[in-house]
């Protein structure tokens, strides 16, 4: 029996860390999330303690020569990177404020739009001509978001809706830009990931105090709520402390771990990983947060789960080389040359 190559063994090895890694990781963003969400009125100031945190990790990991490249500051870069910085604070601010209104099990059907918005992008911006069966693909996706929007039994958040749905469109435009922002940084994704964090940051500080979340934010830190507390229920500020604290170290974690993602991943794994991810955050969210599955909630997931599994499937093979049929006359003849994908 032929023994198994070992370097494919790592490489196996090395696939299943890091899938299990985003797994873990995603699901313990939303979880904790939607646990500090509950607890704050303050979804902005809590984004920023999350990008913050991630971007003092980043000058701390590099201090310590733990990163492969060194980090620098550029305003030149900074520049580059405004559209960028721009759409990443946007949409995150509206995925939190997304979390916060509507359950986490709903969470993936209220961003279900993702899909058909990042093609009709790819369309838009970069000419990409969707073929039949992708159109088809996202028509599944979509009607699995409209099936759990209007069709599911319990009460649901229009404002949730909204900002999902907007979170969706900003994501999908997001998606492209980065595509582009990669050249400003000569192709580095951990240099994008590091600016990102550090400029969304600052561009975050003023809008908090710009929406009104000052009074929030001391109410927070100073406990002005303290006394009428219970004694054995966690307080707001422990919450957010704890919350901010392990979301902004997975956050930076993700970013290192996107540099090994793009290398050992296929998209059909990432994809299977996304599915997997939904239905874990739809049980946990049962289990932590006590929400209801109806079988309307149920099927929308399930529709825009297999729609989007049913998309990477078309996509990859697309993606596939195709080669011309060789006639058997011209095998036997000697004459076959050398034949190009097409």
């Amino acid at each position: 029996m032929a023994q198994q190559n070992p370097q494919n063994q790592a490489s196996k090895t090395m696939v299943i860390g890091v899938v299990v890694f985003y797994l873990v990781a995603a699901l313990a963003m939303v979880m904790v999330n939607k646990w500090v969400l509950n607890a704050t009125e303050a979804p902005l100031f809590f984004l920023w303690t999350q990008l913050t945190i991630a971007a003092v990790l980043f000058v701390v990991c590099d201090t310590l020569r733990l990163l492969p490249d060194r980090l620098s500051f550029d305003f030149g870069v900074c520049k580059g990177l405004v559209a960028m910085v721009g759409l990443n604070v946007v949409g995150l601010s509206f995925s939190n404020y997304t979390l916060k209104y509507v359950d986490a099990s709903f969470y993936q059907v209220a961003r279900g739009l993702l899909l058909p918005f990042t093609v009709a992008t790819s369309y838009v911006i970069l000419h990409a001509r969707p073929s039949l069966l992708i159109l088809l693909a996202c028509t599944v996706v979509t009607l699995g978001f409209f099936i759990g929007v209007f069709l599911d039994g319990t009460p649901i958040s229009m404002t949730g809706i909204y900002f999902g749905v907007a979170s969706s469109a900003i994501t999908a435009i997001h998606s492209v830009v980065i595509k582009q922002s990669l050249t400003v940084v000569n192709g580095s994704a951990l240099a994008l990931s590091w600016y990102t964090n550090l400029l969304s940051a600052i561009v975050l500080a003023p809008i908090i105090l710009l929406v009104g979340e000052g009074p929030a934010v001391l109410k927070l830190i100073f406990g002005v709520d303290e006394l009428l507390r219970p004694e054995d229920t966690i307080s707001p500020f422990t919450t957010f402390v704890w919350g901010s604290i392990i979301t902004g170290v997975f956050g930076f974690l993700m970013s290192i771990a996107s540099l090994l993602s793009i290398k050992v991943t296929s998209p059909i794994t990432h994809m299977v990983s996304s599915a997997v991810r939904g239905v874990a955050a739809s049980l946990l969210g049962m289990w932590l947060f006590h929400d209801v599955i109806t079988t309307g909630r149920a099927s929308s997931i399930a529709i825009i789960l297999l729609g989007s599994i049913w998309y990477t499937w078309i996509k990859h093979k697309e993606s596939l080389p195709t080669y011309e049929r060789v006639k058997m006359e011209e095998i036997e003849s000697g004459e076959t040359k050398e034949r190009k994908p097409e």
